[in-house]
């Protein structure tokens, strides 16, 4: 039988303050995935400045391991104490993380500043979506959902420029220091608008349950990143960093089954729904945002495009994003049900995955713009039906928690991914590299340096870095498989009929 949503508690508010409600939150969102895309092409010159070049790797790495650790505490904390006052607390620690960025005076000082930013920036993310479930009606919140969506995939796509820019002309120190003025107005919205909800429950929080978690996946995180910090995933190290992982996992269980109040209650995995819709949102995460900056380094070494021309093809991958995630959000509210959407949009994927995997050196520019887009439309189809999935099968009193869990498993999928599609990658090109004499290095060449090298080396180069690009769009469509099949194997879900529909 179908399942039945929770009622949303704050759905008696005026249309007009949820939405002010909603703006504010959806600025919040921005300032906090902004911040990790931001980094990245300010990291030259943070370098340049504070030296410390073997630990650059860090300071994208030490935001995403916090920020991914504390995502399922703050869902729960906001179950237990009520939403507002806990997204408060995120939102004033990441003011203050960013601040102390603003003001690193070394790379370990700034690495530390990126951590207790992360602390915020996970909190963020997961009240936002917690609090969307209890604006708004089940069919309404999917079209909301949709809107965060698009918020995020717009930070993913201009953070790197901006990042750039504002470090050339303003220093680097201006990409923290701007989430001040940002973070304060977002703090006196939600202190001003948001109501206080009572949750009715006696607050008793699972010290150890929280430890354990943070600390597995902390570990998983720092393992996946192993490639980037160890120089591999499979290395003495990272064994031993995924043997303490596997501990730390079964202690978590361990402790889970015997607290009163868990960080994420094991009960919720008795509904089948439940842990298939995280394994979607595992494969959704190593696709929409694992994929990105490999489809950017796909554009600049095959096509010969420059950086700027190959950045104009993410136009064509948010346009998609955007037409499939505002079409699913509408039907989704439209028809009550996400399942058909979202085998849609991973049938979509694999299809399109594979499209670009065939991608040949020479292929037509408005052909590879196509799939993308297409590969974006895909995207936008699936990726707010996990978040909307949970909260439906989650008794109210836990959607904090569930929401938390399917959002970490979005993190730690692209975080997979990447070191995945990284040592794919790696290996394809090395392999290649040796069947092919008088080549420079292919993993070591800029994509300035591939324009520069005599036409025939040039059109070698990029014939590998094609060959190496099937295996790993393949990997990809493998990927999406695995999503695909767990949305088949969900149980049909029909959301009840609001009252309104604001």
């Amino acid at each position: 039988m179908p399942t039945v949503a929770p009622a949303a508690p704050l759905a008696h508010l005026s249309r007009r303050r949820r939405l002010s409600i909603y703006a504010f939150m959806m600025m919040a969102l921005f300032m906090a995935t902004l911040d990790n895309q931001i980094v990245a092409t300010a990291l030259p010159t943070i370098v340049a400045e504070l030296g410390s070049i073997e630990r650059f790797g860090w300071v994208s790495a030490a935001y995403l391991l916090a920020q991914s650790a504390i995502m399922p505490v703050y869902g729960k904390l906001g179950d237990l104490f009520g939403r507002k006052y806990v997204m408060m607390f995120a939102i004033s620690l990441f003011v203050v993380g960013s601040l102390s960025c603003g003001l690193a005076w070394s790379m370990e000082s700034l690495i530390a500043a990126r951590v207790l930013q992360g602390l915020g920036g996970g909190g963020i993310m997961v009240s936002i979506f917690s609090i969307n479930a209890d604006l708004f009606e089940p069919r309404e919140r999917a079209r909301y959902q949709s809107f965060s969506s698009l918020v995020l995939m717009a930070s993913g796509s201009i953070g790197p420029t901006l990042g750039g820019a504002m470090s050339q002309y303003f220093g680097w120190r201006s990409i923290f220091l701007v989430n001040l003025p940002v973070g304060i107005l977002v703090l006196s919205g939600i202190f001003l608008l948001l109501p206080y909800v009572r949750p009715n429950r006696q607050p008793k929080i699972d010290y150890a349950g929280a430890a354990t978690l943070a600390l597995t996946i902390g570990l998983i995180v720092l393992w996946a990143d192993g490639a980037q910090i160890f120089g591999g995933m499979f290395t003495p190290v990272t064994f031993g960093i995924l043997a303490l992982a596997t501990i730390s996992a079964i202690a978590w269980v361990h402790i889970e089954r015997r607290t009163l109040e868990p960080i994420i209650p094991l009960s919720l995995f008795r509904n089948r729904n439940f842990p298939l819709l995280l394994i979607v949102a595992l494969t959704s995460g190593g696709i929409g945002i694992g994929l990105v900056n490999y489809h950017a380094l796909f554009l600049q070494m095959t096509t010969g495009l420059s950086p700027a021309h190959a950045g104009l093809f993410f136009i064509a991958i948010t346009c998609g994003i955007a037409a499939g995630s505002l079409t699913a959000g509408r039907l989704i509210e439209r028809t009550g049900r996400y399942k058909p959407f979202l085998i849609t949009g991973t049938t979509l994927s694999v299809l399109s995955l594979i499209g670009v995997s065939q991608v040949q050196v020479g292929s037509s520019l408005w052909l590879i713009g196509a799939v993308l887009a297409t590969c974006g439309l895909a995207i936008g189809l699936a990726q707010q039906s996990p978040v909307i999935g949970v909260q439906m099968v989650a008794p109210q009193g836990d959607i904090g928690a569930a929401t938390g869990a399917v959002t970490l498993c979005r993190m730690a999928g692209a975080s997979l991914a990447i070191s995945i599609y990284g040592a794919v990658l790696s290996a394809r090109l090395i392999a290649g590299a040796g069947n092919v004499s008088d080549l420079p290095d292919p993993s070591s060449l800029s994509p300035e340096a591939l324009a520069a090298l005599p036409e025939t080396s040039r059109i070698a180069v990029s014939m590998l870095f094609s060959d190496a690009f099937t295996w790993l769009y393949m990997v990809a469509a493998g990927l999406s498989i695995i999503g695909l099949t767990a949305a088949i194997l969900l149980r049909p879900t029909l959301m009840p009929v609001s009252e309104r529909t604001g």
